[in-house]
């Protein structure tokens, strides 16, 4: 099944304000292993980026003045995401985008029934909790450091090991170097089964042997 992860970035928050697109990115999977297919456009959304907006992405009206309009990129976009299902996370946000700018130039609509909401897939899987890029990324240990800026092609990049997480596709990757996380795991044991704690005073041999058993016992929670 093709599938295709899909992010925009805009000009501002709403519509209604009539905010465009200034970039779009989209990454193609074949039963969730990317190919080697892409699209990624910026767009001159003849109109000003807002303050805000322009504090997320960067891009400036300068930098997207020479850029074409969506209308110039709309047939290679729309060819791009033909049958396919679209990942998108906060679908209701870029699809409101997509969506008017195919009303502005006449074009069909894409229906919400081909979207896949990656968010609401978090939040049925992970209810009461924050569950945003940076959220999902930080909890599949998923590398976000590319991050600085909100950019349409890198935040389809890890949204696409995101969905791929949210699906049980593969494991959480667990960085076993990570002692920090190595405790808390331990500390989540102990308060759990209920097991008292006092400092004590142990042996290397004793260390190496009790490291040994924090790994194996993180390994069987996360791989069980």
């Amino acid at each position: 099944m093709f599938e295709v992860i899909l992010d925009t970035e805009t000009t501002g928050l709403s519509t209604s304000e009539k905010h465009r697109i200034v970039e779009i990115g989209c990454i193609e999977l074949n039963n969730q292993i990317p190919t080697d297919k892409i699209f990624h456009e910026y767009i001159n959304p003849q109109r000003d980026v807002s303050e805000d907006a322009y504090k997320v992405h960067g891009y400036s009206n300068k930098f997207l003045s020479d850029k074409k309009t969506f209308a110039e990129v709309s047939k290679e976009f729309l060819n791009f995401i033909k049958n396919k299902k679209i990942i998108i996370h906060n679908a209701p946000f870029d699809l409101s985008f997509l969506n008017y700018e195919l009303r502005l130039i006449k074009q069909k609509e894409i229906d919400k029934k081909e979207v896949i909401d990656t968010l609401e897939i978090a939040r049925s899987k992970f209810p009461g909790v924050q569950n945003s890029l940076d959220a999902l990324c930080k909890r599949f240990n998923i590398d976000n450091s590319k991050r600085e800026k909100h950019n349409a092609l890198i935040d389809c990049n890890l949204l696409k090991e995101v969905y791929i997480n949210l699906l049980d596709q593969k494991e959480p990757k667990l960085n076993l170097e990570n002692s920090e996380i190595i405790h808390q795991k331990f500390d989540d044991q102990v308060h759990k089964n209920n097991i008292s704690r006092k400092i004590i005073k142990i042996s290397d041999e004793e260390l190496k042997l009790h490291k040994k058993y924090i790994k194996s016992s993180l390994q069987k929670n996360y791989y069980n």
